[in-house]
């Protein structure tokens, strides 16, 4: 047993977004689906400030963020949008509350991690502040507060959950790698040491005192780095793994790493049978020599992505899916 298995993980989970706009009917949903591994949904489709970024940007400590026709950019104090931000969090976590009465689990929320918030955030020049080594310093430390008092909240209206805190980071491999464009488009910003990149990420993994999961639905994930900040589970699209991840993954099942696998499309798409959707993990399983005993207790099986752009239809059959899915990987483990 790892140092993260202290806790019992649910067989099956969300990304975090989901289609539409009503709050109590998401969370319905979600808590009906997972009954052991809801999450706090996300609704981008609200507008500008229950999108990814400013829903994690209204969560910060003493930094503010405002809209512009390019993206979110550095203000000097609250303004529409922060309050906007601030009030629809209020908004989810109080159709959470209302719908986890009594629960006693594993709980999931979601925030974008400090690189690809860094990487989005517009400085007053328009330039990300992923070009300014202090603005970065300064934002991974204002997220971190913010996430703090966050998790304290989501503790005190469900005070019966563990909760896992999900930082969502689709931009991290291009960090790492020199891929993020500059305001122009012309150029990229310099890649990221990784040894600062590893270091504000465990910075802001320390502030919750259960679980943390690093989610990303790019290709090439940097599964090694994120063990070493502190991860204990990792997200990632079943379908962008390479055969020069496969070595990582089975490094990261040895070490008691979760592994939270993207094997549902996320956008509509039919659903075929449950078990077809994770024969590919057991073939993975097969060829990396992993006893196929551990792949329930090593996987939670999940959308490949956000389901924000999907028919509430889909959505809900999709998160279904998951549980059935999941469920296979349990009854029949060879």
């Amino acid at each position: 047993m790892s140092e993260h298995e202290d806790f019992s993980w649910g067989p099956a989970t969300g990304i975090g977004s989901m289609p539409g706009g009503d709050a109590r009917e998401a969370a319905k949903t979600v808590t009906g689906i997972f009954e052991d591994f809801p999450h706090l949904p996300e609704l981008p489709a609200r507008g500008p400030g229950a999108d990814m970024i400013g829903r994690t940007l209204g969560l910060l400590v003493e930094m503010y963020a405002h809209v512009e026709p390019s993206g979110w950019r550095v203000s000097d104090r609250p303004g529409r949008d922060t309050r906007r931000a601030r009030s629809w969090m209020g908004e989810d976590l109080d159709a959470l509350e209302e719908f986890t009465q009594g629960y006693e689990g594993l709980l999931k929320v979601q925030a974008v991690g400090p690189w690809t918030l860094a990487a989005a955030l517009e400085l007053r020049g328009g330039e990300a502040a992923l070009g300014d080594p202090g603005a970065c310093r300064d934002l991974a430390a204002s997220l971190a507060e913010g996430l703090r008092a966050h998790l304290a909240e989501v503790r005190r209206r469900v005070p019966g959950a563990r909760v896992a805190l999900q930082l969502d980071e689709p931009s991290l491999t291009a960090v790492l790698t020199g891929q993020v464009r500059t305001a122009s488009g012309y150029r990229t910003y310099r890649a990221v040491d990784r040894q600062v990149v590893e270091s504000a990420l465990r910075d802001v993994v320390a502030v919750n005192d259960g679980p943390v999961i690093v989610h990303s639905c790019a290709p090439d994930v940097p599964f090694a780095l994120l063990r070493r900040a502190g991860a204990a589970g990792i997200s990632f699209d079943f379908g962008l793994l390479t055969e020069r991840d496969e070595e990582q993954i089975g490094e990261a099942v040895e070490g008691g790493t979760r592994l939270l696998v993207g094997v549902v499309e996320s956008a509509d798409a039919s659903l075929s049978d449950p078990a077809g959707s994770v024969m590919g993990v057991r073939t993975l399983w097969r060829r990396l020599g992993l006893n196929p005993g551990t792949l329930a207790e090593s996987l939670v099986v999940t959308p490949s992505c956000g389901l924000a752009g999907a028919s509430p239809a889909y959505a809900r059959a999709a998160l279904a899916h998951c549980v059935k899915a999941a469920r296979s990987l349990a009854d029949n483990p060879e």
